[in-house]
């Protein structure tokens, strides 16, 4: 569209969360919010007055806004529909992932992204860390030799109490799996993108905590109670376990969990090498640890030291700690700079939703067959 970052007009559907991510992001990058789509039209008023913009009644005012840009954040199954609209009218498209409720949905979508001509993004922020950026160039360098193992985690426990439930529970509105599609897929997208490696096969197993859960509950993330006594039989796993090879036959681990008490969002992801090993954890993001077979090393993330691409994303002075947000600011501003005409190292693209999805439906399958199962 030839729009530059600064004149970009921006329509945000989705009015939770990450939604507000979605605009802080917008509003930093220099564009111009021209409305919000809520669930409902009170919640739609409700945040374009929170907001200072637009209200939107509807997809065709989305749509008619005038907007180069749509951003969507809104619960998974309304996904599709939303993107193949928004693609259809020539605009650039943010979507949160999933892309699809399955692999073909997504595969659809990437397809009319591609037909389109347009810029496409899927907000894998933990990219976006300079820290994993670091490690990623070190890796590229041969720093670590040659790659003998990847293992890590991604736990939470906002769904620890039984009484916590809300639309990610019920398959109809956030897909078949829940814990491994909602934070597996980012252990996975991060590993992939730091380690160079493509996984190929996979072995999984997935257990659910409790059997029932309310029908309805608190936002995501809030671990907020909902002590109700119409309750639901959960169908999505909390926690997964999966043993990965990629094409090179390197085994990688990973456990996912929504149930570890005291996890907040503890992303972990280490690659050990046969020079050396390296480790990213997302609450601890400010350092790297790089271990040695005689010392190892910790690395403070520095705007004045490091690789290139650790240097551009970081803001702040060494010590003054960065965080999530600023991953989300950077994923929004590459994406602009994307719809401008740069091409941004390590962007992720609606093909990594679509990669996303091959593996999560990987992991289903072998949670069922309990064997090896390839990834499409």
């Amino acid at each position: 569209m030839g729009a530059t970052s600064s004149a970009l007009r921006v329509a945000i559907i989705g009015t939770g969360m990450i939604a507000e991510l979605h605009r802080r992001g917008a509003l930093l990058a220099g564009a111009q919010i021209v409305g919000v789509l809520g669930s409902s039209p009170q919640r739609s008023r409700e945040f374009a007055a929170r907001w200072a913009v637009p209200t939107l009644d509807d997809l065709d005012a989305v749509l008619a806004s005038g907007a180069d840009v749509v951003h969507i954040a809104t619960p998974n199954a309304t996904h599709a529909e939303y993107a193949h609209a928004v693609l259809a009218a020539g605009k650039h498209v943010v979507c949160e992932k999933p892309l699809g409720m399955d692999v073909a949905q997504a595969e659809a979508l990437d397809a009319a992204a591609v037909n389109a001509g347009v810029v496409a993004t899927v907000p894998f922020v933990y990219r976006f860390h300079p820290i994993v950026r670091e490690i990623r160039a070190r890796r590229a360098a041969g720093e670590f030799g040659n790659l003998l193992l990847l293992h890590g985690c991604y736990l939470q426990d906002w769904m620890l109490a039984p009484a916590v439930s809300g639309w990610r529970v019920d398959p109809a509105s956030g897909g078949a799996s829940r814990a491994f599609a909602d934070i597996g897929s980012h252990w996975c997208d991060l590993t992939e993108f730091v380690s160079g490696e493509r996984f190929v096969e996979l072995t999984a197993q997935t257990h659910i905590a409790y059997p029932e859960r309310p029908r309805l509950g608190g936002e995501s993330f809030s671990a907020t109670a909902n002590l109700t006594d119409d309750l639901v039989t959960v169908r999505t796993e909390d926690s997964a376990v999966v043993l990965l090879r990629t094409a090179s036959g390197v085994l990688a681990t990973s456990t996912v969990s929504q149930v570890a008490a005291g996890r907040k969002n503890r992303l972990w992801l280490e690659l050990d090498g046969s020079s050396g090993s390296a480790v990213f954890d997302q609450e601890n993001p400010e350092t790297a640890w790089f271990g040695g077979a005689e010392e190892n090393r910790v690395m403070v993330r520095n705007p004045a030291a490091g690789a290139d691409a650790q240097r551009r994303l970081s803001k702040l002075p060494a010590g003054h700690g960065q965080g999530y947000s600023y991953c989300f600011e950077a994923f929004v501003a590459d994406t602009y700079s994307a719809v401008a005409g740069a091409e941004p190292d390590g962007l992720p693209r609606f093909a990594d939703g679509v990669r996303a999805a091959r593996i999560v439906d990987a992991v289903l399958r072998s949670a069922a067959s309990r064997a090896w199962e390839p990834i499409a």
